[in-house]
């Protein structure tokens, strides 16, 4: 799948070292920052064409969860530091040792003597160190970004978060009833139009991609958990900032082929589904900062725009 916004390590041969993960001790999270939501019928997916079909983001349908509670913000560097100090859980980023850093947050003298780029997309570089805690690679740090969204964390990395704090990740069907806030048909979380009364609502590229971003809405990167106004559901950034991982394998037939109540798409796959849209995306190439927007990347990806929120069953 073509997409500004993702880099997936399928194309790239480096052999990951082997860690012996130990079974986690559940550590229950304070449902506090959760939402509770009573689950119902909505309409998901869409029927635009100025989207992108074959991602298979139609036909628009009928679909029913049940409920759940659901993290009103995205995982933040301080409870991923937290679940690492508690486990000395390895991320799949440091035991390949490498990981996908957008190429503006590096120097020209570093890009110069490290081509190494995503094949589709070469604004992605492979940086050895890039890890979660070094998000732009040695050197960088998260000191003052705690309450940013934590990155490059692979989908098996959340999901071991999740193991951990007694959590799971939502299905694609449970993520767009929510980042939808109860606006049945709406391009994003909060209306039809990008920019209300001057205002911008998420964190997206703003100027010329990938080559100028104006940072108009503030941003360079990823922003706090908490910025924009929350959705009517009281969830925050379910567009824009990092795309986030969700359960479902990703199928572009998956309109079609799963049912209509609570659907988890297909019971086998090779990419797994992200949602959200993130920071670099702009409407001139992947405009997927849409909340019925779908993409993919495979469970060992990991990139510095993408994270994740939780759910719970009730």
């Amino acid at each position: 799948m073509k997409s500004c916004c993702s880099a997936s390590r399928e194309n790239f041969d480096d052999t990951k070292i082997h860690t012996d993960q130990h079974v986690f001790k559940t550590h229950i999270t304070s449902e506090e920052n959760m939402v509770y939501l009573d689950g119902g019928e909505f309409v998901m997916g869409t029927d635009d064409a100025n989207g992108f079909p074959s991602d298979g983001e139609g036909p628009a349908r009928k679909v029913a969860v049940s409920p759940f509670l659901i993290d009103k913000y995205v995982v933040t560097n301080e409870a991923f530091a937290k679940f690492i100090n508690d486990t000395g859980y390895v991320t799949e980023a440091e035991q390949f040792g490498w990981s996908f850093v957008f190429y503006s947050f590096l120097t020209d003298e570093f890009l110069k003597s490290n081509p190494r780029t995503a094949q589709q997309t070469p604004w992605w570089v492979a940086v050895k160190g890039a890890i979660w805690k070094y998000p732009e690679g040695p050197g960088s740090g998260i000191e003052d970004r705690m309450d940013h969204p934590v990155v490059h964390v692979s989908w098996n990395d959340a999901k071991a978060f999740c193991e951990w704090s007694g959590k799971r990740l939502p299905t694609e069907a449970e993520w767009e009833y929510a980042a939808r806030g109860g606006l049945d048909g709406k391009i994003y979380p909060w209306g039809d139009e990008l920019i209300v009364d001057g205002k911008h609502q998420c964190n997206i590229w703003q100027g010329e991609f990938p080559t100028k971003n104006t940072k108009r809405n503030g941003y360079f990167g990823t922003c706090p958990v908490d910025n924009y106004e929350p959705n009517g559901y009281g969830l925050y950034n379910t567009a824009g900032n990092v795309w986030e991982w969700c359960e479902d394998w990703f199928d572009r037939n998956y309109h079609s082929n799963s049912v209509s109540d609570n659907p988890t798409g297909p019971a086998t796959g090779q990419s797994k589904s992200i949602r959200g849209g993130s920071y670099l995306c702009h409407k001139s190439y992947c405009n997927r900062y849409r909340v019925a927007a779908r993409s993919a990347n495979t469970p060992d990806s990991s990139t510095g725009n993408t994270g994740f929120r939780c759910v719970i069953d009730v």
